[in-house]
């Protein structure tokens, strides 16, 4: 998919690589939340995040806004676990209509949502253009995709 990155985008993505020296290969601002979300490459994740979170820290810091980063992946269910981790996407489903369905572990629903629903529009932002898929239900429990 071909999308430009506007100047403000591309400063943010070199700023990261200046400072932990890992690659971005996109950057979200997001104003309704006051957050820029980095989607990673594959692998540079743990040069991104430092050891102990310093980078990011370091990152909010500089740029003055909350930091969040994903690590990208080719497979959408891959992709879909990175975007709302911590939290423990147990299976994930796409339906006919083209929108996908994502089952988190019970426990971890909350973590899945988010304040305000940060994680699910992080997911629907990053799903919508880099796999031209809709964010559908985010549902509790394992057993009912099978």
């Amino acid at each position: 998919m071909i999308r430009t990155i506007c100047f403000k985008e591309r400063r943010y993505i070199e700023e990261l690589r200046i400072l932990t020296r890992a690659t971005a290969l996109d950057c979200i601002i997001d104003e309704r939340f006051d957050r820029i979300v980095y989607l990673i490459r594959e692998g540079d994740m743990g040069l991104a995040i430092g050891r102990k979170g310093s980078n990011i820290r370091k990152m909010q810091r500089v740029l003055g806004k909350r930091i969040e980063m994903v690590e990208y992946s080719p497979q959408i269910e891959q992709f879909t676990k990175n975007v709302f981790k911590p939290a423990s996407v147990v299976g994930v489903a796409k339906g006919d209509d083209r929108k996908l369905s994502v089952y988190i572990s019970q426990n971890d629903l909350g973590i899945a949502i988010g304040k305000g629903g940060c994680t699910i529009e992080k997911a629907r932002l990053l799903l919508a253009r880099y796999f031209d898929t809709e964010l559908g239900e985010v549902l509790a429990g394992g057993d009912a995709h099978e």
